[in-house]
This record gives C-alpha cells, sequence and structure tokens, in this order.
C-alpha cells in the first residue's frame, strides 16, 4: 500500500468517524426530546384507552416504552433497544411493534425515492452535458429557462397539478395507493404491473420537480470547466470532441453533483413525504404524518433515526464515490 492509498484511507476513517459521531449526537437528541415535551406515550394510551385499561399499569406501560428509571439508565436502554432494532411499541396500533410499521413504510419510500431519484438525476446530468456543449444553441435556449422555471415549483404542487389532472379529469391512473385493493402482491407480473402503474404519477411528480436542478448545475458546471488548462490541452493534441466531452470535461464537472446527490438526499425525502400524502401512497411521509396526529412518539423517533442514518450513509458513499473518481483525492487523501 503506497502513501496515497494510506492517505485515502485515513481520509475516508475520518469521514467515518465524523458520520458516527453525528449519528450519535441525533440519536441522544432524539432520545432527549420526547423527555422535555410535557406529557409521556403512557399516558396518551390511557387516554386512548378510556377506561379499558386500569390506571395501575401505567408504571409497567412507563417502563415499556423506556420511561422508568433515571435518566441515565433510560438512555443506556434506549441504546441496547436501537442496537437490536427495536423502536418499542406503536402508541396507536398498540401491540404492534414499531420496527413493523417503520420498515414497510421505508419499503416503499425506498422504492419511490429510488427510482424517481435515478430517473431525474440520469436525465437532468444527460441535458446538462448536452446543453453546456451546445450552449447558445436551440436546446440549451429552450430547456434551460424552462427548467429554471420548473425548479421552482413544490413538490406538493405539481403532485397536486397530476393527482388531479390524471385521476380526476382524465381518469388515465388510479387516485392513489401502491396498488389495487383487491390485489395480492407476489412476485409475478401482475404485481409488478400494477405496482409500476399506481408509481407511474408520484415517481413522475418527484422527477419533474429535482431533474432541473441536477441539469441546471452540471450545465454551469461544465461551461466553467471548458476553458481550462487541462481541456485547453486535450483540444491542442487534437483529441475528439466526444472523448473531450466525455473523459475531461464531464467527468470533472460530475465530482460536484455526486457531492450534491448526497446532500439532497433529505430535500428529495421531504418530497416524497408530500407526494406520499397527495397520492395516499404508503410510505413514511403518509405513516409520519398519521403519527404526528396521533402523536405516536414510537414511530416519529424512529422514523427520524432512519432519516438521519440515510443522509449520513448517502454522504458517506458521496465521500467514497468522489476518491473513486477524483485521482487527487487518491493522490492527496483531502476534501
Amino acid at each position: 500500500m503506497g502513501e496515497g492509498d494510506d492517505c485515502t484511507m485515513i481520509f475516508l476513517l475520518r469521514r467515518l468517524a465524523f458520520y458516527i459521531a453525528a449519528f450519535f449526537v441525533a440519536v441522544t437528541l432524539n432520545f432527549l426530546i420526547p423527555r422535555w415535551m410535557p406529557g409521556d406515550p403512557a399516558g396518551r394510551i390511557l387516554m386512548s384507552m378510556r377506561g379499558r385499561i386500569n390506571p395501575d399499569q401505567i408504571e409497567s406501560i412507563r417502563a415499556a416504552y423506556g420511561f422508568k428509571g433515571t435518566l441515565l439508565e433510560q438512555y443506556l436502554a434506549y441504546l441496547g433497544r436501537l442496537s437490536h432494532f427495536d423502536f418499542g411499541m406503536s402508541t396507536v396500533n398498540f401491540s404492534e411493534p414499531t420496527a413493523n410499521l417503520l420498515f414497510y413504510a421505508a419499503g416503499w419510500t425506498l422504492f419511490l425515492v429510488g427510482v424517481a431519484t435515478a430517473i431525474s438525476f440520469g436525465i437532468g446530468i444527460a441535458m446538462g452535458i448536452y446543453s453546456a456543449w451546445n450552449r447558445g444553441g436551440f436546446f440549451d435556449n429552450v430547456f434551460t429557462p424552462i427548467n429554471v422555471m420548473l425548479n421552482a415549483f413544490t413538490p406538493a404542487v405539481v403532485a397536486l397539478l397530476l393527482w388531479y389532472g390524471f385521476t380526476m379529469e382524465w381518469a388515465i391512473f388510479p387516485l392513489g395507493r401502491a396498488q389495487d385493493t383487491n390485489l395480492v402482491l407476489g412476485w409475478n407480473w401482475e404485481s409488478v404491473a400494477n405496482v409500476v402503474w399506481h408509481a407511474v404519477l408520484p415517481v413522475a411528480s418527484i422527477v419533474i420537480v429535482n431533474f432541473g436542478a441536477w441539469h441546471l448545475g452540471m450545465r454551469n458546471t461544465m461551461i466553467n470547466l471548458v476553458n481550462e488548462d487541462f481541456v485547453l490541452l486535450a483540444t491542442a493534441k487534437g483529441l475528439s470532441d466526444r472523448r473531450i466531452r466525455n473523459r475531461y470535461v464531464a467527468r470533472n464537472a460530475i465530482l460536484p453533483q455526486i457531492t450534491s446527490l448526497a446532500l439532497t438526499i433529505g430535500y428529495v425525502l421531504g418530497g416524497a413525504f408530500v407526494t406520499e400524502v397527495v397520492f395516499n401512497y404508503p410510505g413514511l411521509g403518509k405513516f409520519t404524518l398519521n403519527a404526528i396526529e396521533s402523536r405516536d412518539y414510537s414511530f416519529i423517533q424512529a422514523q427520524l433515526i432512519l432519516l438521519t442514518a440515510s443522509v449520513l450513509v448517502a454522504n458517506l458513499v458521496s465521500d467514497v464515490l468522489n476518491v473513486i473518481f477524483d485521482p487527487r483525492l487518491r493522490v492527496g487523501g483531502r476534501a
């Protein structure tokens, strides 16, 4: 292992340590905030039961939700449960483990966000490359202003417009949900086609809001790189325009986009939450809204931990990809 490899490993380990510390801080705040609020989930359960549960059982319920003992004892027990992915019991669906609800909802959100992000990133980057390399042309003059306008739209507006236009006015797509109510999901073409058909509008609403940002970001970065010395040298050496565009300009311009992709995960998830509510999609957005309305502390806490972990993992993956694509980081080991 050379000196460059050692520097790269130190850089990645330093970033990993930072993300672990950030996650630890987020987990600690997630533990403390509900305890700073008036009341606790046990009181919420007693109120919802309306006398069907003996008030003398309050202590056992408080213990089940980790509100018994000193603050330090509660915190250590909380960390122990998290290490086993035990997020407690839902205060709304009493006796239902929060983890079951969380992972069910997260699966649908991951599908929605993953597909929409891949499509919007791919379309945006491709449009940005073509627009920058042919700046001032018809494509650039038409689609760049359009994407500037689309970039100003909020996910809620786009989702509502698509929902009203394509489900109420023209009735082309289903009103909502992730699949037909009478369909038993399975690994077969009928289920896959049904799920994809229901996901068209939710995915489209997320793509429309996000792909313009990638187009504009890639376009502007490439334009700034066109007159760099390494590009002029490649041109002087007689390399083809296609090779210069793809191997020299686009490859360097995509590095900031990869970093931005990780930084915008939280924004994309927020947009997906709104989209899920509009289309009654059974993802984290719909479940979180229900949890907030019913004060289901266990689910809200678990959802915040999952979001924090998702953003931190995305940033770590971004750091690794930057090291892979940027030789300067492999040599210098610095960001």
